[in-house]
């Protein structure tokens, strides 16, 4: 009869086959290439020859907030895959009571035994097994391990994220003094051409018309000088408050001028952008950890079978507690088998299916998304490279413009306004080449970003639990 009613319960048909990411689908146009073919190393910063950036990355991730609930959040991860795998194993109690009870004299117990107290005296001790017949609970462990393993890709992130932040930031800030300082030339340039042109209309050489557009081009340039400032005191404030320093965290912090390092871009990218991004790694766990709930589900339609025994000793009087006639042996079992619910396990089961396709859904885009933010990135890269070599051009054009322009002066040929308005060009020159720089900087830290930061998946606690873990459609590599 029973081998008949659980036959009256099965479990839906999964309809749904969520297929993984297409990897022949992640990589670049053919267009998109840099000069090295090569993944970011696991500390990319160090490229930059930078100490000061390297102690900024270092103290960040050390003493970041951020990362700090990451770990936090890994360990309360850790501690539910503990609490699973205690939940399939054995359980062993003891139990002991002494109880005093007056019998009713209208009850079932008619006097001189109805109207009395009596004592009542028990030790016991339990013993239970699950065996877990059918696997849920190991699949339970196999969602618990998947969760811990997902929380640990994200900390990767976040230490990774934190990291390219740090860099961006004092990139930035350096960018930012940088031009401060070129404004600040230009500005004293200025000044020595409006001296200059005074002399000049002074002995009737020059007229006020140019005099007062050379004044004008000085309060233009005294304007831009303060929102450099402005910008600077920001960008400090955002990286002292990644690093989590305090008010003078900062304070020592010198002006260094960072060059870009050699541009890097893998030919291919396919499987292994999967082990170089931590967010994708952690995609892939929580589709693992929501297969084994899919598991569960299922596995709850089946019936669920469990042992039981104890051994005891029950007395009316403590004396007698201890004879072998006060034993209480105990062996039990238990079938636990759904019959009519009112579709509640098939609506639990259709939620964690969803749940799944949805996890699968969203892990699929990301790896879309991954390789799209490497092509963006990659091809930023490869046009500030163009360029860059283009205006290196420009950049030496105005250099032997002021060479040749201090040279002829020194001869006579020209005066002083000409050598100026030459030193002008290349510092405004100067001014766009640092762009381009601060540009180039961000952009390569957005691409080491995207190629994951040098981020490789670690060997990580996996779940040799149910066979639809890896029977599964979803192919995960």
């Amino acid at each position: 009869m029973l081998a008949l009613l659980s036959g009256c319960i099965s479990v839906p048909a999964d309809g749904r086959h969520a297929a993984g990411p297409d990897f022949a689908k992640a990589r670049v146009a053919p267009g998109i290439t840099l000069p090295d073919n090569a993944w970011p190393a696991e500390q990319w910063w160090l490229a930059y020859r930078d100490p000061q950036l390297n102690e900024l990355v270092t103290r960040a991730l050390k003493d970041s907030p951020t990362l700090a609930v990451a770990q936090a959040r890994l360990a309360g991860a850790r501690a539910v895959i503990g609490v699973e795998q205690a939940d399939e194993g054995a359980r062993v109690g003891l139990a002991t009571g002494a109880n005093r009870q007056r019998y009713s004299s209208n009850g079932f117990f008619p006097p001189p035994l109805g109207g009395a107290w009596y004592n009542d005296f028990s030790v016991q001790a339990r013993a239970s097994y699950d065996f877990d017949w059918w696997g849920k609970h190991r699949a339970l462990i196999a969602t618990a391990i998947g969760e811990a393993n997902a929380r640990q890709a994200e900390g990767a992130q976040a230490a990774q994220t934190l990291a390219a932040s740090v860099a961006q930031r004092y990139f930035r800030l350096q960018m930012l003094w940088a031009r401060q300082d070129n404004v600040n030339a230009l500005i004293a340039v200025q000044r020595d051409l409006i001296a200059a042109r005074s002399a000049r209309m002074a002995h009737g050489l020059l007229s006020r018309d140019a005099l007062d557009s050379a004044e004008l081009d000085l309060v233009n340039l005294q304007a831009q000088a303060p929102r450099y400032d402005t910008d600077a005191a920001r960008e400090r404030e955002a990286l002292r408050a990644l690093i989590g320093g305090d008010a003078d965290a900062l304070a020592s912090l010198a002006r260094f001028q960072p060059a870009p390092s050699a541009n890097a871009l893998p030919r291919e990218l396919g499987m292994e952008l999967l082990a170089r991004r931590p967010d994708l790694q952690a995609a892939r766990w929580r589709v693992e950890a929501q297969l084994g709930r899919v598991t569960s589900s299922e596995l709850a339609f089946r019936p669920d079978i469990n042992l039981m025994g104890s051994i005891g000793l029950d007395a009316v009087s403590l004396g007698k507690l201890l004879r072998y006639p006060s034993r209480t042996p105990l062996l039990g079992a238990t079938l636990d088998l759904p019959l009519f619910d009112s579709g509640r396990l098939k609506a639990q089961l259709g939620v964690a299916r969803a749940d799944r396709d949805t996890l699968v859904a969203e892990y699929n885009e990301a790896v879309l998304n991954a390789v799209r933010d490497v092509a963006m990135e990659g091809a930023t890269l490869q046009g500030l490279e163009r360029e860059t070599a283009s205006h290196a051009a420009a950049i030496e054009a105005a250099r032997k413009m002021a060479v040749n322009a201090e040279a002829r002066q020194a001869r006579g040929l020209a005066d002083r306004a000409a050598v100026l308005q030459a030193r002008q060009t290349l510092l405004r020159q100067r001014d766009t080449d640092l762009q381009l720089a601060d540009a180039r900087l961000q952009a390569q830290v957005a691409l080491v970003k995207a190629l994951g930061g040098g981020y490789r998946a670690p060997d990580v606690q996996t779940a040799s639990a149910s066979a639809s873990l890896n029977s599964t459609s979803t192919k995960q590599p």
